[in-house]
């Protein structure tokens, strides 16, 4: 009888620590962000044909902040190209990247690309999710602007665990 006792009070203490020792709480956040952009110059060691660009991201809660991306030529379309390559997302809580496939219309400057989380770091680190990235290139800008919203939704655990 005393042994049920001590299992009867031991028990909900035993649950209890279990349970403080969770290891994450992961939340999932829908990105509505917009951005504004422009060309950047080639890297030295750039192969032929890739294409840099930056932008400013706002509205974008955890990714807001600006985008450094690099894009490969990887075919034809009736209008224009298909293009494939990695954007970064610089935030101050981190980075976040994601490796994007798209296609930009060269009679109307239409773009539209998307793809999934492929890294993060910072209070970003462990990220999963996937995001779109869609908007118009001013053709007849030389600086190659444009304007486009970055939408989709980004898991991710922001109670700390460590995380600078």
């Amino acid at each position: 009888m005393r042994r049920i006792a001590v299992l009867a009070v031991l028990l909900p203490i035993l649950m209890l620590v279990q349970a403080g020792s969770a290891t994450a709480v992961v939340s999932c956040h829908h990105i509505n962000a917009t951005g504004a952009g422009q060309g950047a110059p080639p890297q030295a060691g750039d192969p032929p044909g890739l294409i840099r660009t930056v932008a400013q991201i706002r509205g974008g809660g955890l990714l807001q902040g600006t985008t450094e991306a690099a894009f490969q030529v990887t075919a034809s379309t009736p209008t224009g190209i298909a293009f494939a390559g990695d954007i970064t997302f610089t935030t101050n809580r981190g980075t976040l990247s994601v490796d994007l496939d798209g296609t930009l219309d060269l009679t109307t400057g239409d773009f539209r690309a998307s793809g999934d989380v492929s890294g993060a770091t910072g209070k970003l680190d462990g990220a999963t999710g996937t995001l779109t990235l869609a908007g118009v290139q001013n053709l007849s800008d030389p600086a190659g602007s444009f304007i486009e919203t970055v939408s989709g939704e980004i898991c991710v655990d922001l109670g700390g665990n460590g995380k600078e």
